[in-house]
């Protein structure tokens, strides 16, 4: 009874025996053949005595082609063995994705690259279709460098390196950059390889900065410094080049490890410093245009390519410790001289104050020694005067020569800042750019009028003022003056007063020092005194005769008054 009426368990049992014979099994990737194409569906045998339905858009192109066809084997997968329908459920889709994840998993392990098309945009990246398994691709890897239009990558073929693989949560992660990166790195070593030092190429303006533009050779970059674009002096690349300009340019510098390139424009052009020294021979003038006004200095071309440096000392002979800028200006055209040329270190020395006369040159030809000149009192130091002179020079009248008799630092204080003032030449040294002035000289040199004088002759002297510590007297008949202390007033100490004389009045003394050289002179009343009594004595008697001094020189003051 039981085996003419067979119950549901004896149906499974006898179905999973099928199963296991055929070694077919749900949830797995199975061959059948196709039996019939209805409309949009293909019916497949996949050996269970039974059949299922698979949608023909599942096989993509070859059922759009044409080219699926009955006979054919495919390969799909066995969701389940019988529906309600009594029909196998099939899917081309899934067996696809499971081929899929068998051969990327082998690329993954490989570390080979896949093929792949970008279908969709989503959040973070987009997804990219690998045969049916479908990855995510992170904005940031789908290429070198942002990219703002990502339209023309979708739906196009091509390869993808795999990052991250899950089967248990069916993620990967694809990068596009990675292998753009590869290929890249495989031109640029190709290329590099390729470049040779002194190679002229072709190349586009990829990128201009402050020091330079970066020109893209074909796949590799090179660095196109701003002293390589020209031999004249560029303050920016943008001034010779833009963005997308195409150049020529050759290979100076090639580093096969680090793929650096160093490209130079100049170098196509011949070298303006060959014979330099012969175009622009020392002593020689030029003309030239101010480029650059520095701190040190001013830079002028004298044609492009060639510039020369008027360091800041050589561009006035006058104003000292001045900004150039405030002497030149850019732009401006200036005859210049040449005073030094170095081939090798590339640099021209020139001079502007050069190119006129000298100043000082210019003064002693108009004033020489011992002309009379006149100008304003620019400075008072502690050595002297500065006077401001014709041609924007100054002289220097030191302390020394301000007066004749009284000290310098005493006469000095008798000035102020822009006084008109006299003053005689005494000395112009053109190379150290010094004149030496003189106002005493404007007066005759009292010490040549002292005609006759010398040490121990006696003098009349006129008191021309009284002090505590003695009197200031002047040689009668001379321009000479001096100082006669208390101590040398008198012999005898209690006529040692200076106020017993007044202005005025003439008495008397004996020069005890005259040095015209020092201009020392001493004067003394009690010396007159001394030699007087010694002369007395010898000459009317000695005390030891018995005559008493006041004897002896009674006699000789009534001689002299006789005599006189």
């Amino acid at each position: 009874m039981s085996q003419l009426n067979p119950t549901r368990e004896d149906f499974a049992a006898l179905l999973a025996e099928s199963l296991t014979a055929s070694d077919v099994a749900e949830g797995t990737v199975v061959k059948g053949t196709i039996v019939a194409i209805e409309k949009d569906l293909a019916v497949i045998d996949v050996g269970l005595k039974v059949e299922g339905r698979v949608p023909l858009k599942e096989f993509g192109a070859r059922a759009r082609d044409g080219e699926l066809n009955v006979g054919d084997t495919v390969e799909v997968y066995l969701e389940r063995v019988e529906n309600a329908l009594g029909e196998a459920v099939l899917s081309r889709d899934k067996a696809r994705r499971e081929e899929s994840w068998v051969r990327l998993e082998v690329a993954f392990e490989k570390n080979e690259k896949v093929v792949g098309q970008i279908s969709n945009q989503v959040k973070g990246g987009f997804t990219v279709d690998l045969d049916g398994a479908m990855a995510f691709l992170p904005r940031s890897q789908v290429d070198i460098r942002p990219v703002r239009d990502v339209a023309p990558l979708m739906h196009t073929p091509q390869p993808f390196q795999i990052l991250k693989m899950d089967k248990r949560r069916g993620n990967i992660v694809v990068s596009r950059r990675v292998v753009l990166e590869e290929t890249r790195a495989e031109q640029r070593s190709e290329l590099v390889s390729s470049l040779e030092e002194g190679q002229i190429v072709d190349g586009v303006v990829k990128n201009i900065t402050d020091y330079g533009a970066f020109v893209d050779l074909g796949g590799i970059d090179g660095l196109l410094h701003v002293t390589d674009i020209a031999w004249r002096r560029i303050n920016h690349p943008s001034e010779v080049l833009s963005i997308g300009q195409q150049v020529k340019v050759q290979i100076v510098r090639v580093n096969q490890e680090t793929h650096r390139i160093s490209l130079g424009m100049k170098q196509l052009e011949n070298d303006p410093w060959d014979a330099i020294e012969a175009k622009y021979p020392v002593g020689a003038k030029f003309s030239g245009r101010v480029t650059n006004i520095t701190d040190y200095g001013a830079f002028v071309e004298l044609e492009p390519g060639i510039e020369g440096l008027i360091h800041v000392s050589e561009m006035s002979w006058t104003k000292k410790n001045v900004h150039p800028g405030k002497i030149v200006s850019t732009s401006q055209e200036v005859e210049v001289m040449v005073l030094e040329v170095d081939s090798v270190k590339r640099r021209i020395s020139l001079g502007l104050k050069q190119t006129l006369q000298n100043p000082w040159e210019a003064f002693v030809e108009k004033y020489p020694v011992g002309s009379v000149v006149e100008g304003e009192v620019k400075n008072k130091t502690e050595f002297g005067l500065f006077i401001g002179l014709d041609g924007d020079v100054d002289g220097m009248v030191h302390l020394s020569d301000l007066d004749w008799n009284r000290p310098g630092e005493q006469v000095i204080e008798e000035f102020g800042k822009g006084d008109v003032v006299k003053a005689v030449v005494l000395d112009v040294d053109v190379e150290k750019e010094r004149i030496s002035l003189g106002m005493k000289q404007l007066g005759g040199d009292p010490m040549e009028s002292a005609g006759e004088i010398r040490r121990n002759s006696v003098v009349t002297c006129e008191v021309v003022e009284v002090k505590e510590a003695g009197l200031e007297v002047r040689i009668v008949d001379t321009d000479i003056t001096a100082f006669i202390r208390r101590g040398d007033l008198a012999r005898d100490r209690n006529d040692q007063r200076a106020e017993r004389f007044a202005v005025g009045e003439k008495f008397d003394a004996r020069v005890t020092q005259f040095d015209k050289k020092t201009r020392k002179v001493g004067l003394s009343i009690k010396a007159l005194e001394i030699a007087e009594e010694k002369e007395a004595v010898a000459q009317f008697g000695s005390s030891d005769s018995g005559a008493s001094l006041g004897d002896i020189l009674g006699a000789a003051l009534k001689a002299r008054q006789d005599g006189e």
